[in-house]
């Protein structure tokens, strides 16, 4: 995450929306029951999420890395009426736990859980997405961004989590980790690519925004 003055977020998250009775039972479980509860996009970012959704009245969203289902839940409250929001989840240990939420919200209606690799999942979805997001194994990264963008709608966007990667996209180091490499590969990637716009927003630990042209 990048570092910010303490009183100056205390600021910021005290001039932000709330956190409504679900969303905060949720992210008190995750961190309670989680061995790394840090995964989970939070009060501040799930609300830059469900904001961002809201202007971009999807009709359909992927979404790449479930964890607890926060993301999940944040995004598909941007949904237009008859919208679908798909959420793919490797790890189906959590699945009882991310349905238990998914109730609560009351928008499982609205959300698909599938369970198993993404990279295998998506080819199968025969959906084009006005909106997608990347938050999953950092590893893969850029298999991720190859195998979704002729699922992305022209004109629809990308949002990918952890492109700054706690600032080590800049470390200078003769041996990066495998995590490292995934998300400086996908940022040249994006870079070069002339099909696209791009910016990164410096929310929480980068979030990275693509429109396809």
């Amino acid at each position: 995450m990048l570092e910010i003055d303490e009183k100056i977020w205390h600021y910021i998250i005290s001039h932000t929306s709330e956190e409504d009775p679900v969303l905060a039972e949720l992210n008190r479980e995750t961190y309670a029951k989680m061995v790394y509860p840090r995964m989970l996009s939070g009060h501040y970012q799930g609300r830059f999420l469900e904001m961002f959704s809201k202007i971009v009245y999807p009709e359909y969203i992927l979404e790449i890395g479930t964890f607890t289902g926060y993301s999940a839940i944040c995004l598909a409250r941007g949904l237009r009426p008859g919208g679908m929001l798909h959420t793919i989840e490797i790890n189906d240990e959590i699945i009882a736990f991310i349905k238990k939420y998914l109730q609560k919200s009351g928008l499982e209606d609205k959300i698909v859980l599938h369970v198993g690799d993404a990279l295998q999942i998506i080819p199968g979805l025969d959906i084009m997405f006005d909106l997608i997001y990347i938050d999953a194994d950092k590893t893969q990264y850029p298999d991720y961004y190859k195998v979704v963008f002729n699922k992305l709608k022209p004109g629809g966007l990308i949002l990918i989590d952890n492109v700054l990667w706690g600032g080590k996209v800049v470390q200078k180091s003769s041996g990066k980790d495998s995590e490292s490499n995934g998300i400086l590969i996908l940022n040249e990637m994006i870079k070069n690519d002339s099909r696209i716009e791009h910016m990164i927003l410096p929310i929480r630990d980068g979030v990275m925004l693509v429109r396809k042209k």
